[in-house]
């Protein structure tokens, strides 16, 4: 039997003619974290109930006009790409140079930490150099930012200030000033008008920065966008954010304490290694092209329980003092309290004191501090840790002229750190006449040299650093002679 084709059933039609459907993906409100399926919590910032429904249709991209064509790369002019001094030498330091034109500058840090005294204070420095500044802020009045620069000196004819918080009048006000260094503060409180989501959020963070990124690119613009960071210290905000920039800078410092430091986190002009060290008071915030003097004691007489480290900030050496308190504990389980220095560090120093020096502090309460505030992370910080400690359980002081450098094994051997050679440039300069260091070789330990006036002493074992420098494994009930501070022999 024959069947017409009007009988037969219709073809469905295939997906590549009808298309496929909007793929929809879930995405996290607050860090931009994208998964398949909904869950209740972020995998990436581990909040709750911020994972949402989002629809991300296919678009199909063809060539289209290119904006200038492709030239050999050895052709490619960089005149317009070298970089200026922004006026402030620490921050040049970090970056590598100065600002380059058409770079895009992410400054993170905590509430309160000094971020937009710094930016202005950047800002003004720039102004003075007779180059066009426009800062826009979006978190205080004009008149209020025109105070602050009263106060700190910050008054220049080419320095444009702009309260705004919406896109579109930013691009307006970069259309009519023509800046060359744009300042926003902060992105969080920039948004666009045909972008949903609120002020802050994920999809007008991004699009607010990607839009001021293009811009700055276009019209070779140096872009300095201030962003907010969460409570454990990362950038607020999707992490695309941090990959559309081209540095990232993260702004540092205690509470207590004037001292702020800007790290380079991300850096495609420079060096990620570099410290710029900064003085925030009242007045304004100054750069501190010295800052070893501020990590050491201004006392004169030498006390139990205190050494001084040389660490390295980036490629800065830094003398920071470090002092110790050990008293016998009345509690069951003696209590470990550290402040500047890694806890960690502390606790795995103690055992080998006790395993392999005979130092024998169970039964004792011991506090570890640094001075000044600064955070002796390094490793080779673990010998002048070590000293410290030793000169408080027994009462008695270390020289004031000495410094101890080297890293501390589990055996209780005294391991190499990097720049020795800066190192001990530095402890020289700043009046020191002793120094321990690590040994080159089994053979070296034990023999001293003379550096540029620097009396250095190789050292293979913490045993070893102790009986050079008198310090004797006494009973516990004879501590509390603070005769003679202890001197190399």
């Amino acid at each position: 039997m024959a069947f017409s084709s009007s009988d037969r059933t219709p073809a469905k039609p295939s997906s590549k003619a009808a298309g496929r459907a909007p793929k929809v993906a879930y995405q996290c409100s607050d860090c931009g974290w994208e998964t398949g399926k909904w869950v209740g919590r972020c995998g990436e910032c581990q909040a709750w109930g911020t994972v949402v429904e989002r629809s991300a249709p296919r678009s199909r991209v063809q060539a289209g006009p290119v904006t200038a064509p492709a030239r050999p790369i050895g052709e490619v002019p960089i005149e317009d790409s070298q970089a200026r001094s922004s006026g402030v030498p620490e921050l040049d330091r970090v970056l590598g140079g100065g600002l380059v034109p058409g770079a895009a500058i992410l400054l993170a840090g905590e509430p309160g930490v000094g971020k937009s005294t710094l930016l202005l204070e950047v800002a003004a420095q720039t102004a003075r150099l007779r180059h066009r500044v426009l800062y826009v802020t979006g978190e205080e009045s004009a008149a209020q930012v025109r105070m602050r620069a009263d106060r700190t000196g910050g008054i220049f004819p080419e320095l444009y200030l702009a309260a705004e918080t919406d896109l579109g009048a930013v691009l307006g006000h970069v259309e009519e000033v023509k800046p060359t260094l744009l300042v926003i503060d902060s992105v969080q409180t920039i948004s666009a008008g045909d972008v949903d989501g609120v002020p802050g959020g994920v999809t007008q963070v991004k699009e607010v920065s990607a839009a001021l990124i293009r811009m700055a690119k276009l019209r070779n613009i140096t872009l300095v966008i201030i962003g907010h960071v969460t409570k454990d210290g990362s950038i607020a905000g999707p992490r695309v954010l941090e990959h559309l920039v081209d540095v990232v800078l993260q702004f540092e410092g205690e509470r207590t304490s004037r001292l702020r430091m800007v790290r380079a986190v991300k850096n495609r002009y420079g060096p990620v290694d570099e410290v710029g060290c900064f003085d925030l008071s009242a007045t304004g915030i100054v750069a501190i092209t010295d800052p070893t003097g501020l990590f050491l004691d201004a006392r004169h007489g030498p006390v139990p329980g205190t050494c001084v480290a040389v660490s390295m900030e980036g490629r800065r050496p830094l003398l920071s003092e470090v002092q110790a308190l050990v008293t016998h504990s009345p509690n069951e389980r003696p209590r470990r309290t550290c402040s500047g220095v890694d806890h960690a560090r502390v606790a795995l120093i103690l055992a080998v004191l006790q395993q392999h020096a005979g130092i024998r502090l169970h039964a004792h309460d011991v506090f570890v501090s640094s001075v000044g505030g600064a955070r002796l992370t390094e490793p080779s910080n673990d010998a002048a840790i070590a000293l410290a400690i030793v000169s408080a359980y027994l009462g008695r002081p270390l020289g004031r002229d000495i410094v101890a450098i080297g890293e501390l094994g589990l055996s209780g051997e005294l391991r190499r750190v990097r720049d020795l050679g800066a190192r001990l440039a530095e402890a020289g300069r700043m009046g020191f006449r002793q120094a321990f260091m690590p040994a080159e070789t089994p053979r070296s330990a034990g023999q001293s040299k003379v550096l540029d006036g620097l009396r250095v002493v190789e050292v293979d074992h913490v045993r070893r650093a102790l009986d050079l420098l008198g310090l004797q494994r006494e009973d516990p009930s004879s501590r509390g002679d603070t005769g003679r501070p202890f001197t190399l022999h």
